[in-house]
């Protein structure tokens, strides 16, 4: 079993003890080791060959284009996350990734309606940057993972 260090950048501890690192795709890694898995959360193909990965259509500042691919791939992350080390990645790292992080929140047991609070106390405090992407976690998301 692989898995990030508690005080590598980004990383974030679920509810569930598991750790995911959320980043943005243009960071420079540095000395942060790398993924085993990635989900990149672009309105671009990211063209990536490095490790693993999936892709979710998801402009910046919106939702992603299909709720169920998003929750479909979140769901991987979140599965993969108990044994290997699991990035989340948009551009920047703030309001997709962040997005995303508090629904990894939301089915590692935290309430949807606290979800982005807690993105926002353990992550970064501007994640889930739109009214939109808020009312996603708290409602869209919330109900297909019911």
């Amino acid at each position: 079993m692989t898995s990030w260090a508690a005080d590598d950048a980004g990383v974030v501890r679920l509810s569930d003890g598991r750790l995911i690192r959320g980043t943005g795709a243009r960071r420079p890694r540095g000395q942060t080791p790398a993924p085993e898995f990635d989900v990149y959360l672009l309105g671009r193909y990211p063209r990536m060959a490095d490790w693993p990965y999936r892709w979710v259509r998801w402009p910046d500042f919106r939702l992603p284009a299909s709720t169920e691919d998003a929750i479909d791939a979140l769901r991987e992350a979140h599965a993969r996350a108990a044994s290997e080390r699991v990035e989340i990645a948009c551009e920047g790292g703030v309001g997709r990734t962040g997005t995303a992080l508090a629904v990894l929140a939301v089915m590692s047991g935290v309430p949807a309606d606290a979800a982005v609070v807690w993105v926002r106390t353990n992550y970064h405090p501007r994640a889930v940057e739109t009214r939109r992407q808020r009312a996603w976690v708290t409602t869209a998301v919330a109900s297909s993972l019911s």
